[in-house]
């Protein structure tokens, strides 16, 4: 089964990038969201955590908000069957290859106009295997990471088996409580967010 494209890609770093895509809402990639991207001539991929979601205007959204006498029948047309220009971003907390995953910065960045696809129920449980990504997340700068984390474990929580979930979320508790033991607010709040 080949897994969803949600975009393709902008701009991007090591440290993440950037997409647009024009999907209908309810295809318009979530925020906590894991992706995914070809690297290296499509030998690897870069794993990632979608942490914005960007809808802009255009000059015929901007022409339909200031219009007299609109009724709700025409804007309801415009919002269900126009195609909105979306971006995103995604925050790079992996990487995998041939020989596994790997829980840190990817070699390199995916290419400008690579696919960006939604990563499958079992590509999250296998990377999510271990909970080394954490640190990626809880350390990065300008982006909501407390947030973004409790969103991406929750997401993870529901790819894993109905009998697991729980099991899933206590383990990841346990590391977010060893990596934040020095800043137990920031700890407190983040086990807050990840109660169901």
């Amino acid at each position: 089964m080949t897994s969803q494209i949600i975009g393709r890609v902008l701009r991007s770093s090591t440290l993440g990038f950037a997409g647009a895509c024009r999907l209908p809402e309810p295809d318009v990639p979530t925020f906590g969201m894991f992706a995914k991207a070809p690297i290296q001539r499509g030998t690897a991929e870069v794993i990632g955590l979608v942490y914005d979601v960007n809808i802009d205007d255009d000059l015929f959204a901007r022409q339909v908000a200031v219009a007299e006498g609109l009724d709700e029948t025409k804007i309801a047309d415009q919002q269900k069957n126009r195609q909105v220009p979306v971006e995103f971003s995604v925050l790079a907390v992996g990487s995998k290859n041939r020989s596994g995953f790997s829980q840190t910065l990817p070699p390199q960045p995916p290419m400008t106009l690579e696919p960006i696809h939604k990563c499958a129920p079992d590509e999250i449980r296998a990377f999510t295997a271990s909970l080394d990504f954490i640190r990626l997340v809880l350390a990065a700068v300008e982006v909501p990471a407390d947030e973004l984390l409790a969103a991406a474990l929750k997401a993870a929580a529901e790819a894993q088996p109905a009998s697991d979930r729980e099991e899933f979320l206590v383990a990841a508790g346990r590391e977010c409580a060893r990596l934040l033991s020095r800043d137990l607010l920031r700890l407190d709040n983040l086990v807050r967010r990840l109660k169901v």
